[in-house]
């Protein structure tokens, strides 16, 4: 595997995985019904999500497509709401080879974006929006905030090390042997020094984004991840 790209994996793979994940929970085989059902179906459950107009304005979704991903997302989660076993799980289930826990983990936390343990279906729906129909810079925005672990607009080596961790271990042994166990380490040591401009010891946002904007491997490895979705 080379290492060039290699710190979007996380990103990309998230982006990937949701297709599947929409599959799973059947969105993209929903078909729209009476709107009114809709909306009296969104009354019943024990979490009731924001308004399909207040959606449709944060996201890049339309009104008809909110509705066909709030039933398949009902029809999945009846409460309303997603855990963090709920994401281990759908990880487990494409990556059985390896241990995507931890992964899930992270990425749990990236959709949990008020930090109360679950993620609602606006939570769901704002990162799919991105992650689908995003900008690149939307999407590395977003990508970021997965590697800031700790929330606190900063990322560290400890944090960007963890994150690839959780990746080589949830490809299990479709890396090892392949790569040496220090490959992760020698990895984000080299992209680390490439980002953190004035070596503060910690990435920004702005050079998070900026680094990767003028890195053509990584806007490559966006652009073919954004045709094949």
């Amino acid at each position: 595997m080379n290492f060039e790209g290699l710190e979007m994996i996380a990103v990309l793979v998230v982006i990937v995985l949701f297709v599947k994940v929409l599959e799973q929970f059947g969105l993209l085989e929903a078909t729209v019904e009476d709107s009114v059902e809709d909306e009296l179906e969104m009354a019943t459950v024990c979490h009731r999500p924001e308004g399909l107009e207040q959606l449709e304005a944060q996201t890049k979704f339309t009104k008809k497509e909110l509705q066909i991903l709030y039933r398949g997302f009902k029809n999945e989660c009846p409460s309303g709401i997603v855990n963090e076993e709920t994401f281990k799980e759908i990880y487990a289930q494409f990556f059985p080879q390896g241990d995507a826990s931890t992964y899930a983990h992270f990425l749990f936390n990236a959709f949990d974006t008020d930090h109360n343990g679950s993620v609602s279906f606006e939570d769901f729906i704002q990162g799919l929006s991105v992650l689908l129909r995003g900008t690149i810079q939307d999407k590395l925005k977003w990508a970021f905030n997965l590697y800031d672990i700790n929330k606190d607009g900063y990322v560290t080596k400890e944090e960007m090390l963890d994150i690839m961790k959780s990746i080589y271990d949830m490809m299990g042994k479709y890396t090892y042997p392949v790569l040496r166990d220090e490959a992760p380490r020698q990895h984000v040591e080299i992209f680390f020094q490439k980002m953190d401009k004035n070596k503060d010891g910690v990435v920004t946002i702005d050079e998070f984004i900026d680094t990767c904007q003028k890195d053509e491997n990584i806007m490559k490895s966006m652009q073919l991840f954004e045709n094949i979705i």
